[in-house]
C-alpha cells in the first residue's frame, strides 16, 4: 500500500512533482513519447523519476496479481490489461461505470506499464472528489477486502 505516491503534486494541487513531471507520463513504456512541459510532461527521459523508479521496484519485488490506483475525478472505474473483471466487481462495489479507456491517450502510463505490458491487471478508481470522503470509505474499504481474497486465491 502506497498511500501517495506524488506528495509535492498533492501540496501544491498539481499533477507533477517538483521536477515539473508528470509521474503517471513516465513509465518506461513502448508508447512512451517526449513531450512539450504542460501538465501531462513525461520527463526528458521514461522512469528518469525517483518516485517512478520507486513503483518499479515495489511491483518488481511484490509481485502483485492485481494492482488498484486512486485518482479522480472521472467517476469510473478504469483497467489496463485483462482487468475487466475485477472492474466489474468493484463497479458493483462502488457504483461507478466500468470504462476501458479514459478518453484520451497517455503515453508513459502505470497502466500501460504494469497492465498491458506486464500483465498485471491493474485497476483505476476514479473517485469521486465532490464526494465527503467519509462517503467514500465504506465502499473503498468493501473494494480492498474484495481484492485481498482475489490477490489470496491466486
Amino acid at each position: 500500500f502506497i498511500p501517495c505516491l506524488n506528495e509535492y503534486g498533492v501540496k501544491h494541487n498539481t499533477r507533477t512533482n517538483k521536477n515539473g513531471v508528470d509521474l503517471n507520463r513516465n513509465f518506461p513504456t513502448k508508447n512512451w513519447v517526449l513531450s512539450e512541459k504542460d501538465n501531462f510532461y513525461g520527463g526528458d527521459t521514461p522512469g528518469s523519476e525517483s518516485e517512478t523508479k520507486f513503483v518499479m521496484e515495489a511491483v518488481n519485488n511484490y509481485k502483485p496479481k492485481v494492482i488498484l490506483t486512486l485518482h479522480s475525478p472521472y467517476k469510473v472505474v478504469n483497467y489496463d490489461g485483462n482487468g475487466r473483471q475485477i472492474a466489474e466487481k468493484i463497479s458493483e462495489i462502488i457504483g461507478y461505470p466500468v470504462e476501458e479507456s479514459i478518453g484520451y491517450t497517455t503515453p508513459g502510463s502505470f497502466g500501460t506499464w504494469a497492465g498491458i505490458e506486464r500483465n498485471i491487471p491493474t485497476i483505476t478508481l476514479e473517485l469521486d472528489e465532490e464526494v465527503n470522503v467519509n462517503k467514500l470509505k465504506a465502499p473503498v474499504f468493501d473494494i480492498f477486502k474484495f481484492l485481498e481474497s482475489y490477490q489470496n486465491s491466486k
